[in-house]
C-alpha cells in the first residue's frame, strides 16, 4: 500500500527520535542547501559542519552520512517502499532524484535497523545497552561506525556482544562492586588507580586512569583477571551508564555517548609492561572494544616516557586515520594542562591536571567501605619478615586485613612499633591454600578481631614460618582507620 502523505508530496508528521533520510545526511529538507539538521529528535551536541573538508570525528554520525550509509541504516522496507512511489511517479528530492542507484545489490541485503526490529530480545538489548534514551539514531550509527557501515560485519558484532555479556547479562552485571572484584573497591583502586570525573565540555564524561602506576604484583595479591572483568562489567553498567543517562536527563539535547579519556604514564618504566600488566589493560579494553563500540570520544596520553614516545610514532602507522586522530600524546606538562583546559572546563578539571577542581588523590582516597574514615595499603615482600606501620589517632579504631596468593606459611601479629614486646594482636597464621590459576581467587584474613582503639602507633609484623634463606612471597596489607 502506498503512503497516501508521500504520494501527495506532503509531510507526514514527524515521528519524535526518527531522523529522515535527509536529516541524516545533514539536510534540513527536500530541495535545501542548509547544513544544519532540524529533527525533531535535536540534533547531535557535535554542530554540523560547515568547512569544505570534513572533519574525522563527524564520519559516520548523525547528520553526516552519505546516501549509502543511511541506506544501510533505514532498512530494506525503506527502499522498497521508495521504489514502488517512483515507479509511480513520485519524485522526493529535487535535487537528488532517483538515479537508478538502489539495485539488486540494495535490495537483497539486509538492512540494519530493520535486523534490529526484527529480532528484538537480547540482540536489541546488547545494541541499545545504555538504554533507548541514547536515541535510535545515534545509538544505531554507533555500531554502524564500528565496521565502517559493512553491514554483514555489524551484525555479527553485535552476535558476537551478545554472547560475551551473557553470563554478566544473567547477574544484572555485577552490582556489588567488591564482590566482583573479590576484595574492597579501596584496595584495588590503591593498585591501579583510575575514575570517572565530572564532564567535559562537550557533555562526555571524563574518566582518568593512571597505568603508570599500576603495581601488578599488589594486584595479584588481591584479585583475579576474572574479577577485573567482573568490575569492569560492573564500571560500565552501573557508573559510566549511569553518568551518561542522567546527564542526558538534565540536558535532553546531549547524546553523545562517548567519553573523554585522560592516560597518565607518569612514573611508567619498560619494567612494568609485564605481560601480566598488558593482560589487566587488554581484559578492560576486550569488553570495550566489542560490547561498546564506539564510545571513544577523545583520548589524551600523557606524561608519556620517551621510549613510549618512540614506540607511538611506530603504532600509529599501523591504526585506522580516524582513530588515531582521536588520541593525543604529550609529554610536556604545560602543553597538556592546556590542551585539557581546551576540553574540560577549569571547575570540572581536577587541581592535579590543572584544573580548580578536587585532586583525583583526595577522590580516590575517598572510595572507601562505609565507615572507613581512611584506609592504608602496601604491600610487603617477605623473605624473612617484613612490617607496614600505621598510626592510629585518639577516638578512632583500626582494623586490619592480610590479602595473599603465596602458599608459604607466615604469622602475622600486631605489636607497638617502638616496642614489639608489647602485642596487641598475637601472631594468626596465614597461609594461602587455594589454586594458584590466575583465576583462582587469592585468601584474605582479618587478623583484628575486634578493632584496635587509638591512640596507637602499631606495627604489623609478618614473619616467614620456613627457612632462613626461604622468600614467603609478597602481602598485601589493608589498615581501615574508623
Amino acid at each position: 500500500m502506498v503512503d497516501s502523505a508521500a504520494a501527495n508530496g506532503s509531510a507526514a508528521a514527524p515521528n519524535p527520535g526518527v531522523w529522515s533520510a535527509e536529516e541524516l545526511m545533514g539536510r534540513a529538507g527536500a530541495g535545501s542547501t542548509s547544513s544544519t539538521v532540524t529533527s525533531s529528535q535535536q540534533g547531535s551536541v557535535r554542530k554540523m559542519s560547515k568547512k569544505s573538508v570534513a572533519d574525522p570525528l563527524d564520519w559516520g554520525m548523525p547528520g553526516h552520512l552519505t546516501k549509502e550509509e543511511v541506506d544501510v541504516f533505514r532498512g530494506q522496507h525503506r527502499i522498497l517502499r521508495r521504489l514502488t512511489l517512483l515507479a509511480h511517479g513520485y519524485s522526493f528530492c529535487s535535487t537528488h532524484p532517483y538515479d537508478g542507484t538502489y539495485t539488486t545489490q540494495h535490495l537483497s541485503q539486509m538492512k540494519f535497523r530493520d535486523e534490529v526490529e526484527k529480532r528484538g530480545g537480547e540482540f536489541r538489548n546488547t545494541i541499545y545497552s545504555f538504554g533507548d534514551i541514547e536515541g535510535e539514531a545515534f545509538c544505531l550509527t554507533r555500531w554502524l561506525r564500528a565496521r565502517k557501515y559493512k553491514l554483514d560485519e555489524v551484525i555479527k558484532m553485535v552476535e558476537e556482544a551478545t554472547e560475551v555479556r551473557a553470563d554478566a547479562r544473567k547477574v544484572d552485571f555485577y552490582p556489588n562492586p567488591e564482590e566482583a572484584l573479590g576484595c574492597e573497591v579501596g584496595v584495588f583502586m590503591a593498585q591501579y588507580p583510575q575514575l570517572y570525573h565530572s564532564v567535559a565540555k562537550n557533555g562526555c564524561p571524563v574518566f582518568i586512569s593512571k597505568p603508570g602506576v599500576l603495581n601488578t604484583d599488589g594486584m595479584e595479591c588481591i584479585t583475579t583477571l576474572d574479577g577485573i572483568l567482573k568490575f569492569h562489567w560492573h564500571v560500565m553498567i552501573h557508573d559510566y551508564k549511569m553518568r551518561l543517562v542522567k546527564h542526558k536527563e538534565e540536558n535532553p539535547d546531549f547524546n553523545n555517548f562517548q567519553c573523554v579519556t585522560i592516560i597518565d604514564l607518569e612514573h611508567l618504566s619498560a619494567s612494568q609492561l609485564s605481560q601480566r600488566a598488558l593482560s589487566i589493560i587488554k581484559t578492560q579494553t576486550a569488553i570495550d572494544s566489542v560490547c561498546f563500540p564506539e564510545t571513544m570520544n577523545r583520548t589524551l596520553v600523557i606524561n608519556a616516557p620517551r621510549f613510549f614516545s618512540m614506540t607511538w610514532g611506530i603504532i600509529k602507522g599501523w591504526i585506522d586515520p580516524r582513530t588515531a586522530s582521536k588520541i593525543e600524546l604529550i609529554s610536556s606538562r604545560k602543553t597538556w594542562e592546556a590542551r585539557l583546559r581546551e576540553l574540560v572546563d577549569e571547575d570540572q578539571l581536577p587541581s592535579d591536571y590543572g584544573g580548580k577542581d578536587t585532586a583525583t588523590t583526595t577522590t580516590l582516597a575517598k572510595e572507601v567501605p562505609e565507615g572507613v574514615l581512611k584506609q592504608h595499603h602496601q604491600l610487603v615482600h617477605v623473605r624473612s619478615s617484613g612490617h607496614m606501620t600505621v598510626e592510629v589517632p585518639a577516638g578512632n579504631e583500626v582494623d586490619v586485613m592480610i590479602y595473599t596468593r603465596s602458599t608459604s606459611k607466615v604469622s602475622v601479629s600486631i605489636v607497638n612499633d617502638s616496642d614489639k614486646k608489647v602485642v596487641y594482636v598475637p601472631a594468626v597464621a596465614v597461609q594461602h591454600t587455594g589454586g594458584t590459576g590466575e583465576n583462582d581467587k587469592p585468601s584474605r584474613v582479618l587478623i583484628t578481631k575486634q578493632r584496635l582503639k587509638g591512640p596507637l602507633k602499631a606495627r604489623v609484623l609478618i614473619e616467614s614460618k620456613g627457612g632462613r634463606f626461604s622468600t614467603a612471597g609478597n602481602y598485601m596489607v589493608a589498615a581501615s582507620i574508623y
